[in-house]
């Protein structure tokens, strides 16, 4: 095995500068959506004890567990005799926002270790066989889990802002009350979520086009060493007898 002696040269090349650009897509995806926190209001009064409208609110945020964010009305505050705290959103959508976070996590990680083995080890990776095809089957894996994990967690926030939105409002039991009055006040904006998954289709399309380029370093693109004598001119074995 060959030093660590850094060439910088393979990062002018697809192959790098690719995985380069998965490297910081997997920051932006993992981050996006794991650092995410945000919160649901709603208004409620019960007229003629209460007139004025009381907030209610229910925080939540990664891993997205609303079946755990309970609603909280202010401080010291009784609002229309209703134990709003043992109220909670409705959904836990924490498998499929676990898988993508983790999964992205994963890759940024490998791509340490290939950049590592790109820059470091530049003569190591060429004269292998196994170590690129290694790499070729990482990458179509890491593109189909791309294209799986974003997809579930697209569907999972689809369902998040329908639990979080003005639909609740219809879901708790207290507002379904005469006496009580409820009204959707606010949710926190899901824009950085939304962000989410366009990253990461846009990591599904880095992989799949990389694919190419650490396919043509394999052996299943270049011929091995023992036929290029015969493809190159050289002496035809013998005849038979």
């Amino acid at each position: 095995m060959s030093g660590f002696q850094i060439n910088l040269n393979p990062l002018k090349e697809p192959l790098g500068f690719i995985k380069v650009l998965e490297w910081l897509a997997s920051i932006f995806a993992f981050a996006t959506c794991g650092g995410f926190k945000g919160q649901t209001e709603i208004q409620a009064s019960c007229p003629p004890t209460v007139t004025e409208n009381k907030t209610i609110t229910a925080v939540f945020g990664y891993p997205f567990r609303l079946n755990e964010a309970s609603f909280q009305p202010p401080p010291g505050v009784n609002v229309c005799d209703v134990n709003w705290k043992s109220l909670v959103l409705i959904g836990d959508y924490s498998s499929s926002a676990q898988f993508y976070v983790t999964f992205a996590v994963f890759v940024f990680l490998y791509c340490i270790a290939a950049l590592l083995l790109y820059v470091g080890y530049t003569s190591l990776y060429l004269d292998s066989r196994k170590l690129p095809m290694i790499d070729f089957v990482v990458t179509l894996v890491a593109t189909f889990l791309w294209l799986v994990s974003t997809s579930a967690w697209a569907k999972a926030l689809t369902d998040i802002k329908i639990a979080t939105g003005h639909n609740i409002v219809q879901e708790l039991l207290p507002c379904k009350k005469k006496e009580v009055l409820c009204y959707f006040g606010s949710v926190t904006s899901m824009g950085s979520l939304n962000v989410s998954v366009i990253f990461g289709f846009l990591n599904m399309i880095l992989w799949g086009g990389n694919a190419w380029f650490v396919y043509k370093e394999t052996s299943l693109h270049s011929p091995s060493n023992t036929s290029a004598p015969h493809s190159q001119g050289g002496i035809p074995p013998p005849a038979g007898i």
